[in-house]
């Protein structure tokens, strides 16, 4: 390939370098991600160091943010002042931030209900509001209150619109029953409660969390490698300190 500092590199080279197909190059370029390339006489692109880094920092962030914010960062990077883009970078070092807060509290509340059975509960396990209430020992204003906020919402009787709660929906409101004797808000539980739901055995949930942990610091190691891109992009080797 090519030097980086020749400033002649084609489509194809920077493809190869930064692990994408040469429409993808294009695509980038039209999109802003890249500058604009140079042209020979006879209409070639012709691009050059700030391309391929660009391209590179490209694809280590959309991993770390997903493609339409690290498109967004890259067009920041060439048309915006800098004090943007690290407010973009910054926003994006949030976001994972806030991810790995729900994560650990995901976890925590797994471990909430680990004592709490999360198989299928039996079909005789339906229940009216006073049944499932007298059994969590809640009252049944609470039940109201979790369905009014769409934490455990309930089926309604077709001729009566009194509550009725499936077996799958007396497990969830065990689980949240304990969750809620854990410490835990609404707020939170109307979060967490979707990833609970879905699994169906403590080992389900624990691989679905472990599996989010792994994606998670994925993208942060790509969000890592991402902003040295950048860095290097925004202060190429000979350029003033």
């Amino acid at each position: 390939m090519r030097s980086l500092k020749s400033g002649d590199l084609r489509t194809g080279d920077v493809a190869r370098s930064a692990g994408c197909s040469v429409q993808q190059v294009r695509n980038l370029e039209r999109d802003g991600v890249l500058p604009p390339a140079a042209r020979t006489a006879k209409g070639y692109r012709i691009y050059g160091e700030t391309h391929l880094r660009s391209a590179l920092a490209y694809r280590a962030l959309a991993t770390g943010t997903g493609p339409t914010e690290a498109k967004k960062i890259l067009r920041a990077v060439h048309r915006s002042p800098l004090p943007e883009v690290l407010a973009l970078l910054d926003a994006a070092h949030a976001r994972l931030d806030a991810e790995r807060a729900d994560l650990r509290r995901a976890k925590e509340a797994a471990r909430a209900v680990s004592g709490e059975p999360i198989e299928d509960v039996r079909e005789s396990d339906s229940m009216s509001v006073s049944e499932l209430a007298a059994a969590l020992g809640v009252r049944p204003s609470a039940l109201r209150h979790w369905d009014a906020e769409g934490v455990v919402v309930p089926d309604r009787d077709p001729e009566r619109g009194t509550r009725r709660y499936t077996p799958a929906q007396v497990r969830d409101a065990r689980i949240v029953h304990q969750l809620r004797k854990a410490g835990y808000r609404i707020a939170p539980l109307r979060a967490l409660m979707p990833e609970l739901r879905r699994a169906r055995r403590t080992e389900d949930l624990d691989s679905a969390l472990a599996a989010r942990d792994l994606d998670i610091t994925a993208r942060s190691k790509a969000l890592l490698d991402g902003a040295a891109a950048l860095s290097a992009l925004l202060s190429p080797p000979g350029s003033a300190t």
